[in-house]
């Protein structure tokens, strides 16, 4: 029995030290993005691979503001990523459920061709992109960077599968109270599809804030540049000759922050809403 208890123990022990080594690995690439964003160019230079900068600087952190168009990249990221995922959860929503519930021609169709829509590799669809931005005149603006991904097939799939999920009892008695379709949806399902929700707030939000290819073809003037487009422009070596090693990853820090905070407030309920999923699935 003992000899038992110390196997399980011992195994324990291992497992655990496997996926704390495992863990130090994938997190020390962002230990060296925060250590480097407070070394000096030289330091940077001369020991990349350093956790301790020597000396601690703000520096990079100087320049990333006084010398690049920063908070015009962070505000045009805030505005883009709010409209758009304040848009898709509401038209992805809204198209889940005409999916799962509504019955009309064409219905399998129309969800044949999202599920095709979602096997199409992106780089595929820049060229015809550029042409339909360019054809409706709506190139190189704000516009151009929401209009385009205000829906996408996966939030539709998503919420099409949990609607489908939930029981039809609850919108047949609103149904004989004489709540319409569209009050149905708002009032009694919306409120159930909680879990769902915060689980497609969270996947577009970090997808918008992320979004880089889509900004390549839909402008080009620096003043709609978002993060990821900004942030780019500073690797590219805008800024001049020298690795600038403090200030790109002073500014990559920048970026990275909203999304790390928006996931930790949302964590448990993404997890919530990822088991109840699996549950009723």
């Amino acid at each position: 029995m003992r000899k038992d208890n110390a196997r399980s123990l011992a195994s324990t022990f291992a497992g655990y030290c496997i996926l704390i080594f495992f863990a130090l690995v994938f997190l020390y690439p962002f230990v060296i993005q925060i250590a480097t964003s407070f070394k000096t160019e030289p330091d940077a230079a001369a020991h990349p691979l350093s956790p301790l900068p020597d000396p601690v600087t703000m520096g990079g952190y100087e320049k990333v503001f006084l010398n690049t168009d920063l908070p015009l990249w962070l505000g045009n990221s805030l505005l883009v990523t709010v409209v758009v995922t304040a848009g898709r959860v509401l038209l992805d929503s809204m198209a889940g459920y005409a999916l799962a519930r509504l019955r009309f021609a064409g219905r399998r169709a129309i969800f044949s061709a999202i599920i095709a829509i979602m096997a199409v590799p992106g780089v595929v669809l820049f060229i015809p992109k550029f042409l339909v931005l360019n054809q409706f005149g709506i190139y190189d603006s704000y516009t151009a960077l929401i209009l385009p991904v205000l829906a996408d097939a996966a939030g539709v799939f998503i919420m099409k599968q949990f609607f489908e999920s939930l029981p039809v009892s609850v919108e047949e008695a609103a149904r004989l109270d004489g709540a319409g379709v569209f009050r149905t949806y708002w009032s009694v399902v919306l409120p159930m599809a909680r879990p769902a929700l915060l689980t497609l707030t969270i996947i577009s939000f970090q997808g918008t804030w992320n979004e880089f290819p889509h900004t390549l073809v839909a402008v080009q003037n620096p003043e709609l540049f978002t993060l990821p487009r900004g942030l780019a422009d500073l690797v590219s070596g805008s800024l001049g000759k020298g690795t600038q090693y403090p200030l790109k990853l002073g500014a990559a820090l920048m970026a990275t922050i909203p999304v790390a905070v928006v996931f930790v407030i949302f964590q448990r309920y993404f997890v919530r809403g990822a088991n109840e999923g699996s549950e009723k699935g």
